[in-house]
């Protein structure tokens, strides 16, 4: 019962579809058809040339991973796999969003702010990779892509670090890369268009762009 629970209710918080309910409210636009059809910060941002809008998406999207975990978190405190299947059904809920239509975001924000919680260790290695590769490429979406590929490597060498500041501690570190593959797994398939696309024009292979793409 204890993993029904906390699987149905990080779906439902990971499915509140922030970007498509704010901008249908506030601009009359229906992001799932505009711009990327991304139902994510940044294309808020892009469609609407509105960074408050975007920051507000951004910060509702993280507070539903937060909100998942810190629900499990309440009735099994002390339960790691518990909270950490919340978390990934609320990014999967949120990728793929049963409210409109099964589409949704990446996922980023959501995996974000319920690992700030549950897996620091994993988090700042996606960011610290992020800005480095961001840092070379100029572009958003190679740096999702690489830092979520090169993020699971370092935890996978590093599970032992990872394990120690992993909050509450699982029971081993294979039950943290489990639950870590799933929500980095789930974000890199929300990534494989973007990456053929980037394949396609031949932007990896490429020194610098400075054409910052959406996330």
């Amino acid at each position: 019962m204890e993993y029904l629970i906390s699987a149905v209710s990080g779906y439902l918080f990971g499915s509140f579809p922030t970007a498509y309910l704010l901008l249908k409210r506030t601009k009359g636009i229906d992001i799932t058809n505009t711009g990327s059809g991304n139902v994510g910060a940044m294309n808020s941002y892009e469609v609407t040339n509105s960074k408050v809008t975007g920051i507000m998406v951004l910060i509702i999207d993280a507070v539903k991973g937060i909100a998942s975990v810190f629900f499990i978190k309440l009735l099994y405190p002390d339960a790691f796999g518990f909270a950490a299947l919340a978390l990934v059904f609320a990014v999967f809920s949120h990728c793929y969003n049963p409210w409109i239509n099964f589409k949704g975001g990446r996922g980023l924000a959501t995996a974000a702010g319920g690992a700030a919680i549950m897996f620091p260790f994993v988090l700042a290695a996606w960011l610290l990779l992020w800005v480095i590769t961001f840092i070379y490429k100029r572009d958003i979406l190679l740096s999702n892509i690489a830092a979520t590929i090169l993020s699971l490597m370092i935890t996978y060498s590093s599970a032992n670090i990872a394990v120690k500041y992993a909050f509450p501690k699982p029971g081993s570190e294979s039950e943290l890369m489990l639950f870590a593959t799933g929500i980095l797994l789930v974000i890199f398939i929300k990534h494989i268009d973007p990456l053929k696309e980037l394949l396609k024009e031949k932007k990896i292979f490429q020194k610098r762009n400075d054409n910052v793409q959406e996330n």
